[in-house]
C-alpha cells in the first residue's frame, strides 16, 4: 500500500511534509532529549556517581529508548533520494521536517493492550516505539519540493538539489 503525502512550506523557511497527524517535531524532540536524559542519570546513579562514564550512559539510555532508523541515500545529477526503514510505523506516526541542509525523522508509535475481566482490568500493557534521525545532507536541497512515499515500512524521500549560487562577474569601471 502506497501513501503519497504532500509537502508545504511554512514561514520559518523550513518544509514540513504534511502527514495526517501533524506534532511539533522541536517539543518532541525537546521531550525525548529529556526522557533520555533522565534515563541516563538512573544509570549515573545506579553506578554511585562516578565520573567518566557519562557518554556510556547516555548511549545507553537512548538505545533503550531510540529505536534505530536505518538508511540508504543515492545521489542523481539532480537530486538525492533517502529509503529509510520504519516497519511497524504508519504515516499518520511519522512527522519529516526538511531544511535546506538537513533532513529529520521523527515517529512515535503508541500500542495500549487490556484485558477486562467484567469491570476489573486484568491485565495492561503499553508500548512505545519512537525513532529519530536527522540526516545532514552533503550539498543544499529544494526543501520546497521534497517528496515522500511511505510503502511496506519503507519512507522513500526525493529531495531535489538547489540549483547552486550564481557567481557574478565583476566588471571595471
Amino acid at each position: 500500500m502506497a501513501i503519497s503525502l504532500a509537502v508545504r512550506p511554512i514561514a520559518t523557511g523550513r518544509t514540513t511534509i504534511a502527514f495526517p497527524q501533524i506534532s511539533n517535531i522541536i517539543e518532541d524532540f525537546d521531550a525525548l532529549s529529556n526522557a533520555i536524559a533522565q534515563r541516563a542519570f538512573g544509570f549515573f546513579q545506579q553506578r554511585g556517581g562516578g565520573n567518566g562514564l557519562d557518554r556510556d550512559d547516555w548511549l545507553r539510555a537512548e538505545s533503550e529508548l531510540l529505536k534505530p532508523v536505518p538508511i540508504e541515500m543515492s545521489e542523481t545529477k539532480d537530486s538525492y533520494t533517502i529509503r529509510a526503514e520504519v516497519p511497524g510505523f504508519d504515516a499518520k506516526d511519522l512527522t519529516i521536517q526538511a531544511e535546506p541542509n538537513c533532513i529529520c525523522i521523527h515517529g512515535k508509535k503508541e500500542q495500549k493492550k487490556e484485558e477486562t475481566t467484567g469491570k476489573e482490568v486484568t491485565y495492561s500493557e503499553v508500548t512505545a516505539n519512537e525513532l529519530y534521525r536527522r540526516i545532514d545532507m552533503p550539498s543544499s536541497i529544494n526543501s520546497d519540493k521534497v517528496s515522500a512515499h511511505l510503502v511496506n515500512g519503507v519512507l522513500e524521500l526525493t529531495l531535489p538539489k538547489a540549483a547552486p549560487p550564481k557567481s557574478i562577474e565583476v566588471k571595471a569601471a
